[in-house]
Order: C-alpha cells, then sequence, then structure tokens
C-alpha cells in the first residue's frame, strides 16, 4: 500500500468495540438498527395507514379483496372502485397509497403499479403524518400556477422516476 492507497486488509474477525469494550457483531447491530428504523417508519405512517386500512375493511365487507405483499396491505375491489374512480374530483384513479396500505382496482392493476406505489410508501416513510397535506399542497400550487396537478407533483415525478427510469419526468403535451 502507497500512501494509504490500495486495498484495506481484511479483518478475520467481524466484531467491533462495544460499550466497556465488549465485542460486538457487526451484523447484529446492523440489523437491530435496520429493524429499529422500520418499526420507526411504520409508527411514523401510522395515521395515514389507519385511514388506508379502514378503506380496505370497507372494500373487503363490500365484495372486495386483500393481500399482503411486500410489506404493504393491498386492497381492491368492492367500494374501492367506487372510491377510486371518483378521486381526485373530476378524474380518476387505478390505484392509491395510503400510509402501508395500497388501494387498486383489480389484482392486475395491482401488480402493475406496485413499484409506483412502493415509491409512494418509502415517501409516506419519510414524511410522515404531513405527506398528504405536503402533497396536496403541492397540487393545489400547481393547479394554481396552471400546471398539471399530478404530473407536475414532485411526489409523482419522483415516484414515476423510480418506477419506469426511461420515462423520468413525462412530457407536456405542450413540449411535444
Amino acid at each position: 500500500m502507497v500512501f494509504g492507497i490500495g486495498p484495506r486488509p481484511v479483518r478475520e474477525n467481524r466484531t467491533q468495540q462495544g460499550i466497556l469494550g465488549r465485542p460486538r457483531r457487526l451484523v447484529k447491530f446492523d440489523a437491530e438498527r435496520l429493524m429499529l428504523i422500520k418499526t420507526l417508519a411504520v409508527i411514523w405512517t401510522s395515521p395515514n395507514t389507519l385511514l388506508g386500512l379502514f378503506c380496505g375493511l370497507a372494500g373487503l365487507c363490500s365484495g372486495g379483496g386483500g393481500q399482503w405483499r411486500d410489506g404493504c396491505l393491498e386492497f381492491h375491489g368492492g367500494l374501492i372502485n367506487w372510491f377510486l374512480r371518483r378521486v381526485p374530483p373530476g378524474g380518476s384513479s387505478s390505484a392509491m397509497t395510503l400510509g402501508h396500505v395500497i388501494l387498486g382496482l383489480d389484482p392486475r392493476v395491482l401488480d402493475l403499479v406496485r413499484e409506483h406505489e412502493h415509491a409512494h410508501v418509502r415517501q409516506y416513510e419519510r414524511w410522515g403524518i404531513v405527506f398528504v397535506p405536503a402533497y396536496l399542497g403541492c397540487s393545489l400550487w400547481l393547479w394554481i400556477r396552471h400546471r398539471n396537478p399530478y404530473l407536475d407533483n414532485p411526489f409523482e415525478v419522483e415516484a414515476y422516476t423510480i418506477s419506469d427510469p426511461r420515462r423520468g419526468r413525462y412530457k407536456r403535451r405542450e413540449d411535444n
């Protein structure tokens, strides 16, 4: 190794000195920290998740279905279809995320939009209870400025970039 540049030596024992000089396994520490972060994310998003569970249960009681996929509850059919066809006002949606709950029209649609909706789940984990007001505030600001309140919304731009990197930010009709 010349001037500190080069590969680091491999250590046989993957431990780290913990408090009071006791060895601690790095893998265990990382797993514990990851579990703590995930638990805090679930708590941080819980008010929105409870709203999603209420909608999901209404869908189940009206003939819809549900499933657990990739760490989220997904509901479809029944009253969920009625709700999604009326949100946003004057429009419709094929799926919607509320915390760790994803609402969709049917299982096929949920399969198609899962990656996009999971991007919103991660946004909920970052923003927590303020996600919905922030999302709606961005949409209102864009609408006031005569822009598309859905496709120009920074939360949607990020989700579309993650779910379809080739697409990235969509092209506005007047830009074509």
